[in-house]
Order: structure tokens, then sequence, then C-alpha cells
């Protein structure tokens, strides 16, 4: 198993700082607290109990939201994905994702923020093929914004890509915070 640099210190205290802003989450976030405080790893991706992952949401000039079609679960999603060795932050996380998956230069991409818009718990379907079980991602959501376009996609995740308006963002909370955080 490859030790990430990314510490269960550094994760509760990205939640803290998240809940200092959004208190009313901290029952919602009982499952990723509860494998803290029993000392787990939530780092690498065979935590099966529930991992940490990072995601991205950028934002164009004109105030839309890159989306890309995920290869494996065949779903428009925002960028985003597992942490790795060397990530030293979730938002930094966030960031690789985002110019892997996108071919966007980091250079031309500004975090609004340092703590995440949102941390969402969702249920990640068994995948026989890589032999996984079910299970869960705590999904550390950045928002991000940028002027430049889309490059070169990471075609082995990745099959299209386009500029949506921030009202076809799915999930109704990261809906509200996105529109909030550009006004």
């Amino acid at each position: 198993m490859i030790d990430l640099a990314i510490t269960a210190d550094h994760i509760r205290s990205v939640i803290d700082d998240y809940l200092d802003t959004y208190p009313e989450e901290k029952h919602g976030l009982g499952p990723v607290l509860e494998l803290l405080d029993d000392g787990a790893d939530l780092t690498p991706r065979k935590e099966f109990r529930g991992h940490v992952t990072a995601g991205a949401i950028l934002a164009g000039p004109d105030g839309r939201i890159l989306h890309i079609n995920h290869l494996a679960l065949g779903k428009w999603l925002l960028p985003g994905g597992h942490l790795e060795a060397s990530d030293v932050t979730l938002l930094d996380a966030a960031l690789r994702e985002l110019v892997e998956e996108t071919g966007i230069p980091a250079r031309t991409v500004i975090p609004v923020d340092d703590r995440p818009v949102q941390i969402d718990i969702h249920r990640i379907p068994a995948n026989d093929a890589k032999g996984e079980p079910a299970h869960q991602h705590f999904d550390f959501r950045f928002l991000f914004r940028s002027a430049a376009d889309v490059g070169r996609l990471q075609t082995e995740e990745v099959t299209d890509s386009a500029w949506r308006d921030a009202g076809d963002i799915s999930d109704r909370t990261l809906r509200q915070r996105v529109a909030q955080a550009l006004r």
C-alpha cells in the first residue's frame, strides 16, 4: 500500500473548517467522522468502509460549469477522483484531478476558497472487474474559476466535456452554494 501525504489530521482540519461554515451538516458527516475517530486511514481507495475523494467544480467567465462524461459510469459528472501520493492537500488533489481529466493548465485555474463548497457522501456500486465491493466516497468538492478552455481529455476516464449552466448541477445543495459563491 502506498502512503499518501494527506493525513487524517488534514482531513479532520478541513472538515472542522467546513463545519464552521455549515454546522448543520455535522450529522450528515457522521460516517466519515466516526471512521476518523476510530483511527481509520481514509486515503487509500481500498478502504471499502469509505474513502476520501476530491472533486472540482470549475466555473468559466460566463458562470457556466464544466461537466465531463465519465467513461466507467457513463454519466455526466464534475471532474474529480481518488487521492494520489503526490497530493499534499485535498485542494491540491481536486486541482490535480481537474487538470488530469480536462487538460486545462493548473496555472490558469484559481480556487474560489481553500475550503470545500461541499462534502458529499455517496455510494459507489460494486465493480467486479476491479474486485471492488460497493463502498462510499467522501467527496470533498472545491470551487475553481478559469478563463481557459478544455485541453486534451484524459481518454482513459473521460469521453467528452461540456460547459453547462450552473442550474444543471444535479445536487440541489451544491447548485445553491455554487450560485451563491459566483455572485
